[in-house]
């Protein structure tokens, strides 16, 4: 496979069916040299899905600050540089909030008395698993109780990046997570479903991904021979729709029973193999 690329599957809401294009997209076009790279690290599905099992685990780490009480005078310079209110200086504390912590440094860089330093933080694992035919799955998993998760996103698509063929599943919404998620890949296939729900969560995520620059495209899950406001969205934006996935109990039912969808529904292989195909067409 002659193919350099990284395709980011987003959607504006949870339970739109973007694990499920994405796992497709990987079945139908993976080989040994492709990845996908599931960054929806508070609750990673894709390897469930995809049955992946017996995975080699590497932990994750950000820096964070540390107080060295020996040279502390209490002064408050770093909490005054903190744009995130990570520290809060007391008469003879200093608190950290790691949750707030952004890793950036200042405080440790402006310190008068170089009274701090920066030490590991651990923030979650990278799993790794391999499918023979279909390359790897990467799994970023954030530990509980943490709230940054770019870090590991940014970890886990590094790892990804010797693949030349990259698909990400990326979390839901358009949040901090959403937007390094989805940054710098090639493109960005958001899959919606034609409800109001969809659509007000489609057009916040139709202006990150303008904002970024990337080119896109809309697939319709659970199509039932209506597009709704989608196909007006899609003429105001001028976001082509790629495709549309029919509304299937069948299709439903062996998604939850861990069955491959594309046996299930054998139309999804012509479906999503056409949205590949305008995919490759519009970044040629």
């Amino acid at each position: 496979m002659e193919i350099n690329m990284q395709i980011a599957v987003a959607s504006g809401k949870g339970g739109t069916g973007k694990t499920l294009v994405s796992t497709c997209l990987l079945r139908i076009l993976g080989d040994e040299n492709s990845a996908l790279i599931d960054t929806d690290v508070e609750e990673p599905n894709a390897g469930l899905v995809l049955m992946a099992s017996a995975p080699e685990t590497a932990n994750v780490s950000r820096l964070v600050p540390e107080i060295d009480y020996n040279y502390c005078n209490f002064c408050g310079s770093c909490a005054e540089v903190c744009n995130f209110n990570a520290l809060l200086v007391l008469n003879e504390k200093v608190l950290l909030f790691h949750e707030l912590c952004h890793s950036c440094g200042a405080c440790a860089y402006l310190c008068p008395l170089a009274a701090i330093k920066e030490k590991e933080h651990p923030i979650g694992v990278i799993e790794e698993a391999r499918l023979p035919g279909h390359g790897r799955v990467l799994t970023g998993r954030l530990n509980i109780g943490e709230a940054q998760g770019p870090p590991l996103i940014k970890a886990v698509k590094k790892q990804g990046e010797r693949a030349a063929l990259r698909i990400i599943d990326c979390p839901p919404g358009t949040t901090c997570a959403m937007i390094e998620s989805i940054r710098d890949s090639d493109y960005c296939l958001l899959v919606t479903e034609p409800t109001p729900f969809g659509l007000h969560d489609l057009e916040l995520s139709l202006e990150a991904v303008e904002m970024l620059g990337i080119p896109g495209g809309l697939v319709i899950n659970r199509w039932q021979g209506e597009d709704g406001e989608l196909l007006a969205l899609s003429g105001q934006t001028g976001v082509p729709i790629l495709g549309r996935i029919p509304f299937s109990v069948e299709l439903a039912q062996a998604y939850m029973q861990g069955r491959d969808p594309l046996e299930a529904m054998p139309v999804l292989l012509d479906i999503l193999s056409d949205v590949f195909r305008q995919i490759k067409g519009a970044l040629s």
